[in-house]
């Protein structure tokens, strides 16, 4: 059973400069918030923890997740927002240096900022496969993917997520349309998104500060959690999205913090931290 306000699993000795969110399961489910957003963030001001959103989940551009956030009276810049669509073009760039024509399935966040780096969708002159999640998925798209990745082409994948968190429940992810096509090509993704270290790199170079001094809050502790782990960030495991109170304790290593939800972090007592 849960204190009011989680538990603290291990002493987190330094001091926490900043905080790194998950979006899905953390801050909504789909598009429902999860508790009042907007005093959230104030009392996360208050605290003085500078804030970066990191999430696998690439369907939206960073200015679409700005207006999202927006909505629900939360401030923040575009420089604060880094989708698994920004590690994806990490590892294009050191395959292909100049831009490449590459398959794609995926939404328009991820359409648009391999467009922006020179990564161009084509069914015909792919060089490279990428997939992620796509509400518009069909058999045609799977069909050319497979044919493509059976030629052996480079496949990269944005996330391993097989669920995706909505207020119904659990729906398939991106995990899930990454399987489908290993399934039908015998080819496995390259990861680019968490719990691949790549993401967080790039959070902590933009917030300028050491990997033990932030604070990563996630849903997920296969990605968001371990991916954290493995690069030193302090970790809050929250049971709001995806994971319930018992896979949370079997995680291993425990994560530094297991809680309810958001709410209840910035509602522990930080100020002999």
């Amino acid at each position: 059973m849960l204190y009011p306000y989680g538990i603290m699993t291990s002493k987190i000795d330094t001091s926490i400069d900043a905080i790194i969110l998950d979006m899905d399961g953390v801050l909504w489910r789909e598009n429902e918030p999860i508790g009042d957003l907007k005093t959230i963030f104030a009392e996360i001001e208050r605290i003085g923890w500078r804030v970066l959103f990191a999430t696998n989940n690439a369907t939206r551009t960073p200015l679409q997740y700005i207006e999202l956030l927006a909505s629900y009276s939360v401030l923040a810049e575009t420089w604060q927002i880094v989708t698994s669509a920004a590690a994806v073009i990490y590892n294009l760039n050191k395959l292909f240096p100049t831009g490449a024509q590459i398959y794609i399935i995926g939404e328009q966040g991820l359409v648009d900022a391999c467009s922006e780096q020179g990564f161009y969708h084509s069914n015909t002159e792919a060089v490279a496969v990428v997939a992620g999640m796509d509400r518009q998925l069909t058999y045609e798209k799977l069909k050319i993917a497979t044919l493509l990745l059976r030629k052996g082409l480079p496949f990269i994948g944005t996330n391993p997520d097989l669920t995706f968190p909505t207020p119904q429940g659990l729906v398939p992810g991106s995990g899930s349309i990454l399987a489908a096509l290993t399934a039908a090509s015998g080819v496995l993704p390259l990861i680019a998104g968490k719990p691949e270290a790549t993401m967080y790199q790039i959070a902590l170079d933009r917030l300028n500060v050491t990997a033990s001094h932030v604070l990563v809050v996630g849903d997920r502790p296969e990605t968001d959690i371990a991916g954290a782990q493995i690069i030193g960030c302090h970790t809050a495991l929250v049971l709001s999205g995806v994971t319930d109170e018992s896979q949370a304790h079997a995680w291993q290593p425990a994560p530094d913090i297991i809680t309810l939800d958001l709410e209840s972090i910035v509602k522990m007592d930080w100020s002999k931290r």
